[in-house]
């Protein structure tokens, strides 16, 4: 590999585990212009002392204790003596010590509303004496990691001078992407471009396919599924033509769902410790976590096509004697299969719509999982919003389907979607579903997200087909009405749009036309919302009732100062009402940015950052 930035890195940040791909670029004297995308074995700790490299780093991480570990076994080739594990040992010691355990942390950063992520929260369960860490700096030790792990294989080719892209669920509003950005930045990354995960997962398909054209044509809506460890996305690409060519555009997105492999690996492990208490055998809270982690490897094993019958899942005795007291049951193919099909993905109508829990008014602090956990239902729900906001059917309906993530790679899961899915499309009269999937070959689904953000970042240098999409919710503002007090009575608030359904990176929006009072000089709140339903509102369009098809993002708390020149923070002035146009801006990176512009120039900032919600 040639010394300097000839490489697109994609890096997959996963709830479970995280991968790495990259693509070599040329110059583009020969042919053909880039290498095949390849996939990093990422070196890490698979046990004290012993250093192996794997194609997956699991996202985890564990906060050793004390002398817990004798001086050098946790040597990396990048460093003698790593203050935490990342890896595959921090998941293994993390089974057996979960109060030093560290996972799901991608989850939390779309936890606002329940906890902030920038907090030392993890672990959650951590005794006394125990340093927790954030949810953003548990992101930033996975993704050191693997920049740790490409410096160590191609020296030459030092990562700050590649260009990289992380990946990130469709469903992650600004403030996650924001979170993950920082994630980047503090891990020493250079500046990064973020991508749907669903839309790298269509990348990863056409690399492998670059006879993409003869598969589909316009007027096709390709269906992607994305069910990774922890959580579940769903996005629509429709096939159009324009000027004799076709292009892809990403046409829906559903909502974050907090919903994935490790809510089944959970529903094995509550099955098998029922079967241990019907024979009097009763598990503590660590061999519980255990137990857990084992049901993980057995519903992998008992999912695949390899016909086994049953599996065998252990856990340690607690106290003297351990190998002696171990606990072990047995859990049986057809039974794992009917909890897990029926469980999460039962047959039910389009119509149908995840059933709410009714919840405590106290709950621990902790990740909003969604309450049911029924797939399907949850995917009914996305084609029923996504064919309401196109207004030509009940319920979008999908010509083709692309399956994505560590889970869908069982077969009998695959197929069960598809049968669900195909039952709609047959009530409604539609023709059945076409797989994209690879039918003469197995794919690894596993790096697919990593593979398809290399592919990406290739296409972006003209070298192959890109998805229009944009932003992938509508965003607005709100607006205090100018309306008399009225006591016990909150004064009116109003949207206004700002943000359009689908602006591209790095365009602007202007709103000459809309003159608003701002308030400087003291402490006030912005609050905005979003909609993945109402995908026609333009800039500029003023609702005056908030209804349930917008949801309400982060407020942010801020101080702006009244007589600050651009950029300058320093306050030279008493409070004012300041008039006011609105510009907003969404980068290159894929944030937002919503400026507050005067008449004489001064200009205000604010961005969808991370911040605690406002106590009344």
């Amino acid at each position: 590999m040639a010394t300097g930035p000839t490489c697109i890195i994609g890096i997959d940040l996963g709830t479970t585990n995280s991968a790495l791909a990259y693509a070599a670029v040329s110059d583009g004297s020969v042919d053909p212009p880039i290498d095949r995308v390849q996939i990093l074995d990422v070196p890490q700790l698979i046990n004290p002392g012993e250093v192996s490299a794997l194609p997956l780093l699991p996202s985890a991480l564990y906060l050793p204790g004390p002398a817990e570990f004798v001086e050098g076994a946790l040597a990396l080739p990048w460093c003698p003596q790593p203050a935490h594990i990342v890896g595959t040992l921090a998941q293994k010691r993390g089974v057996e010590n979960p109060g030093r355990f560290v996972n799901s942390a991608k989850s939390w950063l779309s936890n606002q509303n329940n906890a902030d992520p920038t907090d030392r929260l993890l672990p959650l369960t951590a005794p006394d004496g125990v340093e927790r860490i954030s949810p953003l700096e548990a992101s930033r030790h996975y993704l050191e990691h693997l920049r740790h792990a490409w410096n160590s294989r191609f020296p030459e080719s030092p990562f700050d001078r590649q260009t990289v892209l992380i990946t990130v669920p469709a469903s992650f509003d600004a403030a996650a992407r924001d979170l993950t950005q920082k994630a980047a930045q503090v891990a020493g990354y250079p500046e990064v471009t973020l991508l749907e995960e669903p839309q790298a997962a269509f990348y990863a398909w056409l690399e492998r396919h670059p006879d993409w054209r003869e598969l589909v044509k316009p007027g096709d809506l390709i269906l992607v599924v994305d069910i990774g460890g922890g959580t579940t996305d769903f996005t629509l690409i429709s096939v159009a033509q324009e000027a004799g060519e076709l292009k892809l555009e990403r046409v829906a997105v559903g909502e974050h769902i907090l919903l994935g492999g490790d809510n089944m690996d959970l529903a094995l492990a509550r099955f098998a410790e029922q079967q241990l208490a019907a024979k009097g055998k009763k598990l503590d809270a660590i061999q519980f976590q255990a137990l857990w982690q084992q049901c993980r490897a057995a519903k992998e094993t008992l999912l695949a096509d390899n016909q086994e019958k049953e599996a065998t899942v252990t856990v340690l005795g607690r106290g003297a004697g351990l190998v002696g007291g171990s606990i072990r049951t047995k859990l049986a193919r057809d039974e794992v299969r009917k909890l897990l099909l029926e469980g999460f993905f039962p047959h039910v109508d389009v119509t149908d719509k995840p059933v709410g829990a009714r919840r405590s008014a106290l709950a621990e602090v902790g990740l909003q999982y969604a309450p049911d956990a029924a797939v399907t239902r949850h995917l009914a729900q996305f084609l029923a919003n996504a064919g309401k906001a196109s207004a030509t059917h009940l319920f979008a309906r999908p010509t083709h389907l692309l399956l994505n993530g560590g889970v869908l790679q069982a077969a009998a899961i695959e197929e069960r979607l598809t049968q669900v899915l195909n039952s709609w499309l047959d009530a409604a009269g539609a023709k059945p579903v076409i797989p994209l999937q690879d039918s003469t070959k197995h794919v690894d689904l596993m790096h697919a997200v990593a593979r398809g953000a290399a592919y990406y970042g290739v296409a972006r240098t003209g070298k192959g087909v890109r998805i229009r999409g944009g932003v992938p919710r509508t965003y607005y503002v709100g607006i205090e009405s100018a309306m008399p007090a009225v006591p016990g009575l909150p004064v009116p608030l109003k949207a206004l749009a700002v943000v359009p359904f689908g602006l591209e990176e790095g365009s602007q929006v202007e709103l000459p036309g809309r003159r608003l009072a701002l308030y400087t000089g003291e402490h006030a709140v912005f609050r905005f919302f979003s909609s993945t339903t109402r995908k026609s509102d333009q800039p500029g369009l003023m609702l005056d009732e908030i209804t349930d098809e917008l949801e309400e993002l982060a407020p942010i708390d801020v101080y702006l100062p009244p007589n600050a020149a651009p950029g300058d923070k320093t306050v030279t002035g008493s409070s004012q009402v300041v008039a006011v146009t609105l510009e907003s801006r969404v980068t290159e990176t894929g944030m937002l940015e919503l400026w507050c512009v005067a008449a004489d120039g001064r200009r205000w900032k604010l961005e969808f950052n991370v911040r605690e919600r406002a106590v009344a």
